[in-house]
């Protein structure tokens, strides 16, 4: 039996996966806060943030499941214990808010900070022509750069 590696033509994807289990850590901490934001949230804005929440969170477990089948894809084990999510993770743990608003500016500073790690993936996937990530993580800023602008846009 090959290695996956070879099979796809791809050399040395270590660091790509190092990165792909960072992006997954930030994802599963991003994803349990916009679980507690749904669940928490108060203000004239309930009902849109309450509904807006659950579908980032929603969308942001399919993206969970295929950054884990990528870092597999790539010979790789994706992390998959909260305390490693922890002590990986750059996105940090919001606890005990409700204000909407104050959890629209927290999930804008999360996603700023999983596009910064998207960035600095593409990067190390390029340079082991790593075409599969990039396209992976490309859609993923795309997606996220419009739901920046448009959660940026409520606060105004």
């Amino acid at each position: 039996m090959k290695n996956v590696n070879e099979l796809l033509g791809l050399k040395n994807t270590k660091e790509v996966n190092e990165k792909l289990n960072e992006l997954l850590a930030g994802f599963q901490i991003y994803y349990q806060n916009l679980r507690g934001f749904h669940w928490n949230v108060k203000g004239k804005m309930f009902f849109t943030l309450h509904n807006k929440f659950e579908e980032l969170y929603d969308d942001s477990a399919q993206k969970i499941d295929e950054i884990a089948e990528r870092i597999l894809t790539l010979g790789g084990k994706p992390l998959h214990t909260f305390e490693d999510y922890l002590k990986t993770s750059k996105i940090a743990v919001v606890k005990d808010e409700s204000d909407g608003m104050k959890l629209v500016e927290a999930t804008l500073d999360n996603l700023s900070t999983l596009i910064k790690l998207e960035r600095e993936l593409l990067e190390v996937a390029e340079k082991v022509n790593d075409e599969g990530t990039n396209a992976l993580v490309s859609d993923l800023i795309s997606e996220q750069e419009k739901t920046v602008w448009m959660l940026n846009s409520l606060l105004d």
